[in-house]
Formats: C-alpha cells, structure tokens, sequence
C-alpha cells in the first residue's frame, strides 16, 4: 500500500463573514485588526480532504503551507490539531501586498524546495479576495496538472485520482495522473473538530523566533523538536525578489468604495399580495431578480 506525502495550502484570514462599520480604514484597505483572524473556510474542507486520505493510507504525511506573518502560525497549529503532521510558516516582509501572482510564485518557489509531493490541495478561494486563482496559478508554476471544484476524492492509485467535481449545473467524475494540485469547494465535507490529545500535545507549538521573545517558553520548548514550527524566510528559498511582494504583483488597486446601506433607504412592506407584488416588480424592473 503506498503511502502518500500530501501539502495543504492555507491561508490566515480575517473574518469578512462578520464585518462591521470600523472593517474598513479611511483609505478603503481592510482594518484587518478590528476582524477576528481565522483559517479560511474553504482551506479546511481541504483540509479534510488531505485527512480523508490519511484515514485510508495511514502511513500518508500531512504538510501544511501558509504565507503571512508570524501570528498565522495559529493555522498551523489548529491543523495539528485536527491531524496534519507538519507545518511550514513562510514570513518575510519581501512577501508584503502580494496579489495572487507574486503568492503564487512564493508558494511554488517553497514547494520546489519540498520537492517530494504527491499532491497539493487548497481551497478554491479565499474569503478575503475571492479570486480563486492562487491554487491554478502555483499548479501552472510548478507544471503540474490541476482538478478544480472538488467536491469529494473518490479514490487513489498509485497513479492516478479519481475526483468528484461540483460545477454550476450539476457534477461530473474526472481522473488524473499524480502529482497534481486540488482545489475544494465548500460543498465538500467539513473539517473534522479538533482532537483533544493533539490539541494537548501540540498547543505549545509555535515558531522559533516567536519562542525567543520569551525566554522560558523558549527554553522550556528547545528540546522538543515536534513544538518547533518551520519558519522559513525569502532566504530559504530559492527565487527572484523582483517577484516577490508588491514589486512583483501587478495587480494594483486604484479605489474602493466603502458603501454603508442607511435606513431611509430601506423600504417597508405590510404582509398583503398588493405591496408584494409592487416589491417583486421593482426588483425586476431594476434588474435585481429575473
């Protein structure tokens, strides 16, 4: 029975499901410090996905990869959590106002590194840019071919995987060959929660460098190697700068509206055919609906 070595993409987001009037800064960027930070949605669906695998190949490694600051070593963590083996936190301020493209060079610059993968999976998107391109743009980078809107993993070979995908009008199967890059829906199945004797062993876990601003948590942390979570900077890789971070992302932002819907503007409707027939010939007159 093979066993597989499978990287999970992830991402540290802030929680624009719940957004507030204080979301957004004056110069219209997200006031990142007043939404919670969490693991983004669809990254954990794959993530199941990876643990799946691991259920039916328990000799499989689990490595999750993360691009952002030191504080996204949390996702690490609750990955640990829930099953994955490994973790690898890539921080530098050369990664600074990444778009998709420069992200995805970074994150296909470390996975080279890795070099022993039999497949990546992430989510189809992140909910705080919702563009759904970092997971295709890596698989391009690293010349491997990519199945995206998974839905479900059906089975493994040596070989190749058979994959259940949710398209807009209904499902189909595909095949391919391994190594390739995955991407999950949020159809597919929850994480599983944590498991509370890995939460145990592994919630002291953090990076060095983390560890070194206190010295008995560094201390106390030295000699257990599995509470070391790899930390690897631009210098561990091996890539071209220019590339890298706002140099390297062409993709610029010239404005953002920050609309804040306020009650004259709403319209009250009593419970009677007559005002709900008016409200639904509105909204087809506008476009809205139909």
């Amino acid at each position: 029975m093979k066993n597989y070595k499978i990287i999970v993409l992830a991402k540290q987001v802030p929680d624009t499901r719940n957004v507030g009037k204080d979301a957004m800064k004056a110069d219209g960027t997200v006031n990142r410090a007043a939404l919670p930070a969490i693991f983004n949605p669809e990254d954990l669906h794959a993530l199941e996905q990876a643990l799946c695998i691991k259920d039916k190949f328990p000799g499989s490694t689990i490595t999750i990869l993360t691009m952002g600051p030191i504080r996204a070593a949390e996702i690490l963590r609750e990955g640990f959590y829930r099953g994955a083996d490994d973790g690898i936190l890539l921080t530098d301020r050369a990664f600074a106002g990444s778009d998709t493209l420069a992200t995805s060079y970074a994150l296909a610059c470390t996975i080279k590194k890795i070099k022993d993968y039999d497949m990546i999976i992430c989510g189809r998107q992140a909910i705080d840019g919702d563009t759904a391109q970092v997971g295709p743009q890596v698989a391009e980078k690293l010349g491997i071919p990519q199945v995206t809107y998974c839905e479900e993993i059906l089975k493994v070979t040596d070989k190749n995987i058979q994959i259940k995908r949710r398209l807009e009008r209904g499902v189909e199967v595909v095949e391919c060959p391994l190594p390739l890059l995955i991407t999950v829906n949020s159809s597919a199945p929850a994480c599983r929660p944590r498991n509370a004797k890995r939460l145990m062993k592994y919630k002291h876990s953090n990076t060095l460098s983390k560890r070194q601003e206190n010295d008995n948590d560094y201390v106390e942390g030295g000699l257990d190697s599995y509470l070391t979570i790899k930390e690897w900077s631009v210098n561990d890789i091996v890539c071209d700068a220019k590339q890298l971070g706002l140099a390297g992302s062409p993709t610029k932002v010239k404005k953002v509206d920050n609309i804040v819907f306020q009650s004259k503007e709403s319209k009250r409707i009593e419970d009677m055919d007559e005002d709900i027939s008016g409200l639904m010939k509105e909204l087809i007159a506008s476009h809205i609906v139909g």
